[in-house]
């Protein structure tokens, strides 16, 4: 795919992003691309869903997932208007896209109050160290699940 059109796809997503801020949402946008289609968008819903997880690159990768009725997305790109924050980076690692272009950086979004620094910390720190505590409680079959999980003949991996 030539520059022109991974431009062409990021300005879609600032597109999305300023139409965001008209409708309630934060200044994020997200457009995911498959065999050269945008197949899903998505902008940030955190305040008009009340779900703090309702970002942009999430909204989007739920879209196309449902689109293309998998849960993996090898094939697809992401194009964001920022950095993807923590939370989801992970989700795109889960996907398993195959790339991500971004406009602004972290340290953009930051300039205008979101910062995810604490969060970049918090993940490297100790669980019960962490500045919202941890803690480990094994109970009654609590490794069960996962020998039950593991022996399990007809699961759908992931």
């Amino acid at each position: 795919m030539n520059v022109n059109k991974h431009e062409q796809f990021l300005a879609q997503a600032v597109a999305l992003a300023f139409d965001s801020i008209e409708h309630d949402g934060g200044p994020f946008g997200a457009v995911i691309v498959h065999k050269g289609q945008v197949i899903a968008t998505g902008s940030n819903e955190v305040t008009k869903q009340h779900d703090p997880t309702a970002h942009a690159e999430v909204v989007a990768i739920r879209r196309a997932c449902a689109a293309l009725k998998n849960h993996e997305l090898r094939g697809c790109v992401l194009y964001s208007s920022c950095e993807p924050c923590p939370m989801c980076l992970g989700a795109i690692y889960w996907a398993r896209l195959d790339g991500v272009w971004y406009s602004a950086g972290r340290n953009d979004a930051a300039r205008v109050g979101f910062s995810d620094a604490m969060i970049y910390h918090e993940i490297g720190v100790d669980p019960g160290q962490r500045s919202i505590p941890m803690r480990q409680l094994k109970v009654a079959r609590y490794d069960e699940v996962f020998r039950s999980w593991q022996d399990k003949p007809d699961k759908s991996t992931y």
